[in-house]
């Protein structure tokens, strides 16, 4: 590379202090190392690399070794993929061949899926007299719950004279998590609320 030997001092390494000239003839803007954000923004790409050495690593995640920035990017080109920098921070800095290009598509598409779905809490009531049909309804939407990210929050209402028999309420309480424990774990265990044993189940990852 033409220009490659202006940004070296005599021992052969970097001038940190150094600054490609731009084609007006003045130094080029060049960001420091800790303003570089993550590998999806602002991420130094192919001749945006004006560190030398670096080390590399190929689009198969094989260590090449450290080589002159120039050869590194010759065998990106040569592969069709691009040089970028992985790790700025590293001495030297780790340089990865990759398609560019499809990786910040990827991790798009990734940050987008992951904003779409927030993590809601639903909720299921049951009664200490709740019969096993109505349970097995109860179960069913619990789970559809959980098949949709969200937690579930188990709910046993009681009232009048049902406080007096709390052991039943614990029944249907132990009935409805043991029905939903291959699909979920338990987040908080079951407690008295006043007049409601509640317990909250998340989804199993």
């Amino acid at each position: 590379m033409a220009g490659f030997g202006r940004e070296h001092g005599a021992a052969g390494l970097p001038s940190r202090g150094a600054a490609p000239l731009s084609g007006g003839g003045q130094p080029a803007h060049v960001p420091g190392e800790d303003a570089i954000g993550p590998i999806d923004r602002n991420q130094r790409v192919n001749e945006q690399i004006r560190i030398s050495p670096v080390r590399v690593i190929n689009a198969e995640g094989v260590m090449l070794g450290v080589m002159p920035t120039g050869k590194a990017m010759e065998a990106a080109r040569e592969a069709g993929l691009d040089l970028v920098e992985v790790a700025p921070n590293e001495r030297p800095p780790v340089c990865k061949i990759m398609d560019f290009g499809k990786y910040k598509y990827s991790q798009k598409k990734k940050a987008s899926k992951q904003k779409q779905h927030q993590v809601q809490v639903k909720e299921i009531r049951v009664r200490p007299k709740t019969g096993d049909h109505d349970i097995e309804v109860k179960v069913k939407r619990a789970r559809e719950f959980l098949e949709h990210k969200d937690k579930v929050l188990v709910n046993v209402l009681f009232r009048g004279r049902e406080l007096a028999h709390i052991d039943e309420g614990r029944r249907v309480m132990d009935e409805v998590l043991q029905a939903l424990e291959d699909v979920a774990k338990v987040e908080k265990n079951p407690s008295m609320e006043g007049k409601r044993m509640t317990a909250i189940v998340a989804p199993r990852v």
